[in-house]
Formats: structure tokens, C-alpha cells, sequence
């Protein structure tokens, strides 16, 4: 049986997908009873509410689902109410297993099981975390529980090293948040072309599918494509002029993203004088 911390999005996701889920804690009343309810908890002889406190008396599987900051605050609960010979996991990618610290005595074994997936609702969630992939580190009980959870997921395990933790969710920040960043930039120098957002949106809508779908299937040397593939530093100079009406973060942007294109490019074929010439029209301040 396992008692779920949260009553947010991910906690909602993972209760109604995984079982047997016993109870939910959180800090609202209402929050937990609606939580508890998108899980779809039957009366039991365990409440389908609890308070955090009352957690260590009903279960030895706990799964922490709450914002970032708040998981040392639970795990320094739990650990006052005396939780002990326990498997606790939380789902965060900010933190490795060290969020945990405070319950690591008393025999409890902690971990990390973390989506590499977004969830931008619970109801999405729910669509999207079966077959996902999951990142899990922490202690040996820890770890294997995660793996059962990610088999009744029907996931696909991704170990990382704990003294690595903060690589991988920066990786995972780059390739899920700083999409919706290029986007959003894209989206910007649309309008200043003159094109409504939603319009530019849509017509930006088939190139990002297709380059996705070119990396996903033939890894970035072979997606790349444009400008700097092609070693073309006037077209980057014309970029560089324009840009000069955009917001000074876009500007930023196209620079870094652009000095960090030429690696790909270099992978790719580009000419060494061709890239290094890129990198002085990119890498000038101007």
C-alpha cells in the first residue's frame, strides 16, 4: 500500500495510475479530498485523507509528489513523526536523493523517481507518464522500488549516478523549457515581421514537428540544417542586423544558440575556417 504526499498535478497523475494507492496528504483539506477523488480512492479501513503526520502509521511506502522547496519540509515531518523502516521517493528532477536527507536514519531507505516527462495537468499526465522514461537514483530498497514502479508504469528506467543528478535535469530543463524559450523567441521576431502570433504559431507548428522528429530518428548531425550547416556567415550577419529591433534577451539568444550550433555543424562536415569565421561574427560584442 503506498501514501502519496501532494495533491498537485504529478501526485494526481502518478495515485490514479499506480496502485494500491492507500491515502493522500496535503496541507488543504479540499486540495486532498479532490485529489484523493481524481485517484479514485474507495473507502478502506485506512482514510483516503491523512494528515502528514499520520502517515508512519499506515504506510512503509511513501511517494512525495510537492513543489521543489517543500520536500525537505515533508521529509523533516515524516521524519519527526516518526517514520522509520520505510522506502520513501520523491518525483522531483531539481533533487537528487539528498532532498531526503532527513529521513536517511530510522532505517528508511530514499530515493528519486523522476518523469522525464511534462506534466502541464494531471489529466494530461495521466496520458503521457505510462511508457515514459524515468530517472531514479538513491538507496538500494529505494531503487528497486522505483523499478517495480516503473515496470507497473510500464516505463522505461533511466539510472543516474546521484553526484550527477544536477547534469541530467539540466539536460532535461534544455530539452523540454528551453524549447518553449526558442519558441517564444521565434514567435517574437514573427510578429516583428509582421505575422499575428497565433498565425506564426501555427505556421512554426510543421518545421518544429519535423526537425523533432529528424533528431529523435537521426541524432542532431544529421537534423541540422540552415545557415550555419552551410557555413553561410553573410546570411548571420543580415540575422545579426535585424535582430538589432528585437528584445536584447532574443538577441542573446540567437548568439548563443548560434556558437553552440557550429559543434553540430563541425560533426557535420562544416569546414574548419568556415567555423571559425561563424564564431567570430557570432561571438562579437557588439
Amino acid at each position: 500500500m503506498i501514501g502519496i504526499v501532494g495533491t498537485g498535478r504529478m501526485a494526481k497523475a502518478l495515485g490514479a495510475l499506480l496502485s494500491p494507492i492507500g491515502a493522500v496528504a496535503g496541507r488543504c483539506g479540499e486540495s486532498t479530498g479532490k485529489a484523493a477523488k481524481f485517484i479514485g480512492l474507495h473507502q478502506s479501513a485506512i482514510p483516503q485523507t491523512v494528515a502528514l503526520s499520520e502517515l508512519p502509521r499506515h504506510f512503509r511506502r511513501i511517494l512525495i509528489a510537492v513543489s521543489d522547496d517543500a520536500i525537505p519540509e515533508v521529509a523533516a515531518g515524516l521524519a519527526a513523526a516518526g517514520l522509520t523502516g520505510a522506502v520513501v521517493l520523491h518525483t522531483s528532477g531539481a533533487a537528487g536523493p539528498e532532498a531526503l536527507d532527513a529521513l536517511r536514519g530510522a532505517n528508511n531507505s530514499v530515493g528519486v523517481l523522476h518523469p522525464l516527462q511534462t506534466v502541464p495537468s494531471a489529466e494530461r499526465g495521466v496520458q503521457t507518464l505510462r511508457g515514459a522514461t524515468y530517472a531514479f537514483a538513491g538507496d538500494a530498497s529505494a531503487a528497486e522500488w522505483a523499478l517495480d514502479l516503473i515496470v507497473q508504469l510500464e516505463g522505461k528506467p533511466l539510472a543516474i549516478d546521484p553526484r550527477r543528478w544536477q547534469q541530467y535535469h539540466a539536460a532535461a530543463v534544455m530539452a523540454c523549457n528551453y524549447q518553449v524559450t526558442l519558441v517564444d523567441a521565434a514567435l517574437e521576431l514573427m510578429e516583428i515581421a509582421g505575422i499575428d502570433r497565433a498565425a506564426a504559431l501555427d505556421a512554426l507548428g510543421p518545421i518544429l514537428r519535423a526537425t523533432i522528429d529528424n533528431v529523435l530518428s537521426s541524432g542532431p548531425e544529421k537534423a541540422l540544417t540552415g545557415p550555419i550547416r552551410r557555413g553561410d556567415v553573410g546570411t548571420i550577419r543580415r540575422h545579426l542586423a535585424a535582430l538589432e529591433i528585437a528584445s536584447p534577451e532574443t538577441k542573446r539568444l540567437y548568439k548563443a544558440a548560434g556558437l553552440r550550433t557550429i559543434a553540430i555543424a563541425e560533426r557535420a562536415g562544416l569546414q574548419e575556417n568556415a567555423a571559425h569565421e561563424l564564431e567570430n561574427v557570432l561571438g562579437r560584442q557588439e
